[in-house]
């Protein structure tokens, strides 16, 4: 596999893969009222059944912030809740211990945003790699300092054309590949976070990657669920075919074209898909249209028709739900399901991000510019926050907001993703 022979479209889509990395690994429970925010200096403990906390970027700590639905801008103290072995936080902090400012001062506005940008600075040349914490522990406060590596400083245009952002991708595919060559791996693992790790892994272009990615493809390949299928079908439909354009394997068309008639047969009348495939009567059960599915779905059917994958079926049913979509450019988000434009915020579970990409890949440039923008405006508390949590949001955020370009990108990581990327990444990488 070379890396030139990949197009760039691949590389774009793909970068959906290395996001799913940066995402909460850890399921959000919200508490049923609003708790008072806790004085953990003072003895208090963290309120029942606020269990979410946060990794605090490549340190190998995790700690728990008053937050009130992913927001905490009202904390002003950081709980740690682990200390990975090995991590350069290790033998500095311990369980228990309380964060109370970085950079020698006391967190003055939001300590997630506080700590996240300090991270982004100390690891440029200038900060050295030198991480300053004030940490409380049994009455006694003190500064203390993590070292971390020097990755360099996001470009204006990042991730295009940015140094840093090339070392995180490589540190982030050497460590998945490693974890995907183990013998256990996927067992357990929801599809959609198995698939996005695959088309990560495949958007670095390196040759040595190619027995673990044929390995996935044949999992993907043979996938088959009659619990959800429209969620999963279209993130492993997306893998597959992508490895198809991207290796020429040709082992792999027969699942992709099953995959694809199964999607496509399963589409509603109207062109919709809902939590499971359509009724024979064309008819949707449940919840009826659900868009969160159905766009990435019909992705991974343009996908599947450029791979190879040649039905009348596969047309209708590209044809159908894109008609459906396009009643949203120009008047909002997309929405839930069947419904009004969302108008609340500018991004709704990172649909606004998956049209970008799909009127994109249909060369349909009005909804691709519209839905992109839309992604770009998506920032701050309402990118952070989705239906169920911020896995969709925080997904399809850079493949839309790349589609309006590298100084949109540069952008919008300078106002969100360079603190909130870095806050999320591991120190092993991930």
């Amino acid at each position: 596999m070379q890396r030139a022979a990949i197009p760039h479209r691949v590389f774009a889509l793909c970068f959906v893969g290395i996001l799913a990395l940066l995402a909460p690994s850890r399921p959000v429970v919200w508490a049923a009222h609003t708790p008072p925010v806790p004085d953990f200096t003072k003895g208090d403990k963290i309120p029942e059944g606020a269990k979410h906390d946060w990794n605090l970027g490549p340190t190998g700590l995790r700690g728990w912030m008053y937050c009130d639905r992913l927001v905490t801008s009202d904390a002003r103290q950081i709980l740690v809740t682990k200390v990975e072995k090995g991590s350069p936080a290790d033998g500095i902090f311990q369980v228990g211990d309380v964060i109370l400012g970085v950079g020698g001062k006391p967190f003055s506005y939001d300590p997630r945003i506080e700590f996240g940008k300090a991270i982004t600075a100390a690891e440029t040349p200038a900060g050295a790699g030198r991480l300053t914490l004030i940490r409380w522990r049994d009455g006694k406060t003190e500064k203390v300092t993590l070292r971390l590596p020097v990755l360099g400083t996001y470009s204006p245009t990042a991730p295009y054309n940015c140094p840093k952002s090339k070392r995180i991708l490589e540190q982030g595919c050497k460590a998945l590949a490693q974890r995907m060559a183990t013998p256990t791996y996927g067992q357990g693992l929801n599809a959609i976070p198995r698939a996005l790790n695959a088309l990560g892994l495949l958007a670095s272009g390196e040759p040595t990657y190619l027995p673990v990615l044929k390995k996935e493809a044949q999992w993907a390949a043979q996938f088959h669920t009659a619990s959800f299928p429209t969620w999963y079908y279209g993130y492993v439909m997306m893998f597959l075919a992508e490895y198809k354009l991207a290796t020429g394997d040709e082992s792999v068309m027969p699942g992709l074209k099953r995959l694809a008639l199964e999607a496509a047969h399963g589409q509603s009348a109207v062109g919709s898909w809902g939590h499971g495939f359509a009724r024979p009567d064309g008819r949707l059960g449940g919840y009826g249209m659900m868009n969160s599915p159905g766009i990435p779905l019909t992705i991974s059917l343009v996908l599947a028709r450029e791979a190879g994958v040649k039905d009348p079926a596969v047309d209708l049913a590209i044809q159908r739900s894109a008609r459906l979509l396009r009643f949203y450019i120009g008047k909002g988000a997309i929405p839930y399901g069947d419904h009004h434009p969302w108008i609340q915020t500018h991004e709704d579970n990172g649909k606004c991000g998956m049209a970008a990409v799909l009127f994109n890949l249909l060369g349909e440039a009005s909804g691709a510019e519209f839905f992109s923008r839309m992604s770009v405006a998506s920032h701050g508390s309402e990118r952070d926050c989705g239906h169920t949590g911020n896995f969709f949001n925080i997904l399809w955020a850079m493949p839309g907001v790349a589609l309006s370009g590298p100084h949109a990108t540069g952008a919008w990581m300078k106002e969100f993703g360079a603190w909130y990327f870095d806050l999320a990444r591991r120190w092993d990488g991930t």
